[in-house]
């Protein structure tokens, strides 16, 4: 039986051992899932490897996803009490996220379905965010909307189906935790940034008005690179004046300009989809200031409104795995062996 054809075979199962694989950015991971269960889920940061520069440094993940990978894989199988034998079928994300970290954990996926004859399933990274929902959320099922709020990604999705995503809103610049990252940088908080600033914010008050000329937005389409350039000019000043920075407020301060249009804007595409259901995913969904707004407008708007734990809101593999399963379960994104990685793949 060729790959295909056992791919194919996988078609309406709701068992089908999946072996998930992730390596986007700097967190290398690996899991598997199957009758839907999480049996592992392993992940190896490289947090306090790029802590020292401040940020990811692209060329160093790719060499540490290198090193770590193959004892990933082979803790996740072991934590499923599993051999590759017992895999139906690998996923591995493909896209989007830095290039030579991509094209570690593709080049593995491809080795070892290659070396074991089992089919290779492409994943979106930004659809598999949103898939982290299916893991605690049993009872989830399209259609529903998606906001995948990330240090790459702030998009606003339709869900249609579980293999069916349309592009509704999204950021015209910086993606919001891009934002988070760079303001923590600037009033000199540790990498990642995002968490620190959550942090503070929740010591702070929102009293500075870093939106003073704010415009309208046209519906689906936010701006971040303007918020950001006001907290930069706003810090700069009052270093130049040689005063005091007031950290917790501007981290409160920020993160309200940050989150509640954001917020606004959800609620106005929940409105015009007709959705009873909103669910956030990505890093920055890990945020408390987003996680208790969108409750409440939730409740305020009379949707629901469901989120993962924080650990499935990062980077991971479980989420991978279940974007694979979903596919094979429908029987697309079926990938031959020249498969490569695409950094800004896109919904």
């Amino acid at each position: 039986m060729d790959v295909k054809r056992k791919f194919d075979a996988l078609r309406g199962k709701e068992d089908t051992v999946i072996l998930g694989i992730e390596s986007s950015c700097d967190e290398t991971a690996a899991a598997v899932y199957s009758g839907g269960r999480i049996l592992s889920n392993v992940i190896s940061s490289q947090i306090d490897i790029h802590r020292r520069f401040g940020g990811v440094v692209p060329e160093i993940a790719s060499r540490n996803h290198t090193l770590a990978l193959p004892a990933v894989v082979d803790e996740a199988l072991k934590e499923a009490g599993m051999t590759l034998n017992d895999v139906n079928a690998i996923g591995v994300t493909y896209g989007a996220g830095l290039i030579g970290a991509l094209l570690v954990g593709v080049s593995s996926a491809k080795a070892l379905a290659y070396a074991t004859n089992k089919p290779l399933i492409k994943v979106n990274h930004i659809e598999a965010h949103i898939c982290a929902n299916y893991i605690e959320h049993k009872d989830l099922k399209p259609p529903f909307l998606a906001l995948v709020a990330s240090g790459g990604h702030t998009s606003i999705i339709d869900v249609e189906g579980y293999n069916k995503y349309k592009l509704v809103g999204s950021t015209t610049d910086d993606a919001i935790g891009e934002a988070f990252d760079k303001v923590a940088r600037l009033i000199g908080l540790e990498y990642p940034g995002g968490p620190n600033v959550d942090r503070l914010a929740r010591l702070g008050k929102p009293v500075i008005d870093f939106c003073k000329k704010k415009k309208p937005h046209e519906f689906g389409r936010l701006s971040y690179s303007g918020l950001k350039t006001a907290v930069v000019n706003y810090v700069h000043n009052l270093r130049q004046k040689g005063e005091n920075i007031p950290v917790e407020d501007v981290c409160a301060s920020f993160t309200a300009a940050a989150v509640e249009p954001l917020i606004e804007t959800v609620v106005e595409a929940a409105r015009r989809f007709g959705h009873k259901t909103v669910v956030i995913a990505g890093g920055v969904a890990s945020n408390s200031a987003l996680r208790e707004g969108m409750k409440k407008a939730g409740e305020k708007n009379n949707f629901k409104v469901l989120m993962p734990s924080p650990v499935y809101c990062t980077d991971n593999a479980a989420m991978v795995a279940v974007r694979a399963f979903l596919s094979a379960r429908e029987g697309v994104n079926f990938a031959e062996l020249d498969l490569g990685p695409e950094s800004n793949l896109r919904i």
